[in-house]
């Protein structure tokens, strides 16, 4: 019944397309505009990720889009990168996670990006988990999909792995996706498998978009090239009137993308007379999502990542634009960069700044993957991990981070602590500390150190909440236990804090630490206000600390 229904969507496709040829083709969106946007977002990108992690947000795929631009990023850039990877990579043994090997694909993408061989970083062949049959196949559909693309990006062999159940070759990855292919002509995430539920019988934009590409090298397959063009029917059938695609229900900018990554893959126009709705093609409707020097937003009313939109928005662009010019597309990867090894110096990354204090160690990587379910829509996403790998902040006991919650001067305390690899100490300083509290010796250390005051009187509130302006001083103080230099006189002070409306609301005694924080970064001036007396969210938190380490070389 199934492959009856499929010859007939075939039928019906060739049809829409006789029909749709009539139709004249329209891209409102111009080569040069979209040229511009790829600049103007990689310039983004490279602001907002200045030190790229292991991550899926605020790592490979920042790194992939920058790679494939053509923007001017220096040589360094990728070398602190593929440092981090090595370092990650070191931490965890080689095992990147357990059971979602998407994580292994996603690297290797990236590291194919920047010319680096994943089948040997830092001794370990990243490639080899692919070799699993099974263990790939176990999150679903995302993973013989992305392990095709990973190995394909650089041509890479098929990784012998003589502790699989079952050996992996590419025609299986290629056959599990056409087996799972739902009756519709599309693909979802679990649709075909023993775990597919009721939502997933319905095609998904995202997945198959992933799908296509990942079967975009193998159209010379009868099966493959037949499974192809009723998918695009499906596709087709499901774009809406302004050129877009919806996702559980919403209109988002990042299933448009796959779709386009899809089509630039597969050497289909984007303007192909089957994807051009009322007019608007998929670029035309992705650049309604791009704001200028903002990057892209997730739906159009600004809800969801905006820096998970922008990333994917920005990739998807960038395939758009090398399908334009000629070029090989996103993940043919003939001509990816060439970045040398980086020189080996007296300071390896990681190490802190020079003038730092001897107590001030860089943490390493201790719960390489760690994750929160709350965090998926965070813009702080990449911070949190990155803190939470290294056993600096922790989620509630509930299993949770809880991004826009608040945090009391003693959790803030520790975690400055930990950032800062501080031994913990207590010292009694504060008479509203008890000795016997978990947080009296963390305290304890961040007194020590003058990262802390009290409130007077002897006490330090330790169950206070900490405001905005608050946590800006006591980053300061710590960065300039780092070795960053902190001072910056009164009209420097004013000249950054001017550009606030709301600066003269801020303590006094808070302006000169606000305004170094928004110089180095650890605070973004792309914020309208200070809001200095708000409570700081654990998120804000996070990125906080999150950029003061990465300013002062800690990770």
């Amino acid at each position: 019944m199934k492959r009856i229904w499929k010859r007939c969507a075939a039928a019906l496709m060739t049809l829409s397309m006789a029909i749709g040829m009539s139709v004249p083709a329209h891209a409102a969106v111009t080569n040069s505009e979209v040229a511009a946007a790829v600049q103007d977002t990689a310039k983004y990108v490279y602001t907002m990720v200045q030190d790229p992690q292991v991550g899926s947000i605020g790592g490979e795929w920042a790194v992939l889009g920058l790679a494939r631009s053509g923007y001017e990023v220096p040589d360094s850039y990728y070398q602190d990168y593929y440092a981090t990877v090595e370092e990650y990579v070191e931490a965890c043994d080689g095992v990147l996670h357990d059971k979602k090997y998407t994580e292994y694909s996603r690297v290797i993408v990236a590291l194919s990006a920047i010319g680096k061989d994943a089948r040997d970083v830092a001794g370990y062949d990243l490639t080899k988990p692919l070799g699993d049959y099974e263990k790939t196949i176990w999150q679903g559909l995302n993973g013989p999909i992305w392990a095709l693309i990973a190995l394909d990006s650089a041509s890479y062999p098929m990784p012998k792995n003589l502790e699989a159940e079952t050996q992996a070759t590419r025609q299986m990855y290629i056959d599990r996706i056409l087996e799972c292919q739902l009756p519709d002509g599309g693909w979802s995430l679990f649709g075909g498998t023993e775990s597919e539920t009721a939502s997933d019988g319905t095609a998904d934009p995202d997945i198959t978009g992933m799908a296509l590409q990942a079967l975009a090298k193998y159209q010379d397959q009868p099966a493959v090239a037949q499974a192809t063009q009723e998918a695009l029917a499906c596709m087709s059938e499901q774009q809406s009137d302004d050129g877009g695609f919806s996702s559980w229900g919403t209109a988002n900018a990042e299933s448009c993308v796959q779709m386009i990554i899809a089509l630039c893959e597969l050497g289909i126009d984007l303007d192909d007379p089957r994807f051009v709705k009322n007019g608007n093609t998929m670029l035309d409707n992705l650049m309604t999502f791009y704001r200028k020097g903002e990057g892209f937003l997730h739906t159009q009313s600004g809800s969801g990542s905006n820096q998970m939109a922008t990333e994917q928005g920005f990739y998807g662009l960038v395939a758009a634009q090398r399908a334009a010019e000629g070029n090989s597309s996103l993940y043919r990867m003939s001509d990816a960069l060439s970045i040398p090894d980086a020189v080996e110096t007296e300071t390896a990354k990681g190490q802190g700044l020079e003038g730092k204090d001897p107590a001030v160690t860089a943490q390493p990587i201790t719960s390489p993957g760690k994750t929160f379910p709350d965090i998926v829509f965070s813009d702080q996403i990449t911070a949190i991990e990155a803190l939470a790998a290294r056993g600096i902040i922790d989620g509630k006991s509930d299993g949770n981070f809880d991004p826009t919650g608040s945090m009391t001067r003693a959790e803030f305390a520790t975690i400055v602590v930990r950032a800062l690899g501080l031994t913990p100490v207590d010292t009694g300083a504060f008479v509203d500390v008890d000795s016997t509290a978990w947080y009296a010796s963390y305290v304890g250390a961040a007194s020590t150190y003058a990262l802390i005051n009290g409130v007077g009187e002897g006490r330090f509130n330790p169950d206070g909440t900490i405001t905005r302006q608050e946590a800006a001083v006591m980053v300061s103080r710590a960065a300039q236990l780092c070795g960053l230099e902190t001072e910056m006189d009164t009209a420097a002070v004013r000249n950054m804090l001017a550009q606030f409306p709301d600066y003269m609301t801020s303590a006094e005694w808070a302006r000169a630490q606000l305004a170094f924080c928004y110089q180095e970064g650890i605070l973004s001036q792309t914020e309208l206000n200070i809001r200095p007396q708000d409570a700081v969210t654990r998120a804000e938190v996070a990125q906080m600390l999150f950029n003061l380490l990465s300013s002062a070389d800690l990770l």
